[in-house]
């Protein structure tokens, strides 16, 4: 059994490498996911829950930054591209919001969400979507690593 201590850094940093992943910063949270799903002592349900709600936080920043922060797009500073705005506005045009099941992919994902913010989209359904996807993938990542992991 681990200290609830451990326990608590354990998912804190679960959820904090899944914010940071979903935000326009390049960086993986299935490393860790996978990591904490194989140790003793973490419950992997908690676990799915954290990564899944952490991820749908740091794209719910994409899309605020979207919504409101659109106006400094032509600044160099600026985390997105006006390339992958153009295709993550393509995404939408083409699948409309069931695009935003498709969030968790890379490239893609964090520009998506973004374009979401930029064209209004409205909160409810795209954490909703969001949500679904980014769980689907979590679940798939958890249940791939156990089946592999436990097999050897």
């Amino acid at each position: 059994m681990i200290s609830a201590g451990l326990a608590f850094g354990g998912y804190f940093g679960l959820f904090l490498s899944a914010v940071l992943a979903a935000t326009l910063l390049p960086l993986s949270s299935e490393a860790v996911l996978v990591a904490l799903s194989q140790a003793r002592g973490f419950d992997v349900v908690l676990l799915f829950a954290v990564a899944t709600f952490g991820n749908t936080v740091g794209a719910t920043v994409n899309w605020a930054l979207g919504r409101y922060c659109l106006r400094w797009r032509h600044r160099r500073w600026f985390p997105v591209s006006a390339d992958q705005l153009n295709r993550a506005g393509s995404q939408f045009q083409r699948y409309g919001l069931w695009s935003l099941l498709f969030a968790w992919m890379p490239v893609i994902g964090d520009p998506l969400t973004f374009a979401a913010g930029i064209l209004r989209v409205h909160l409810l359904p795209f954490l909703v979507l969001v949500g679904i996807g980014k769980g689907a993938r979590y679940a798939a990542v958890i249940l791939l690593a156990d089946s592999v992991l436990t097999s050897s």
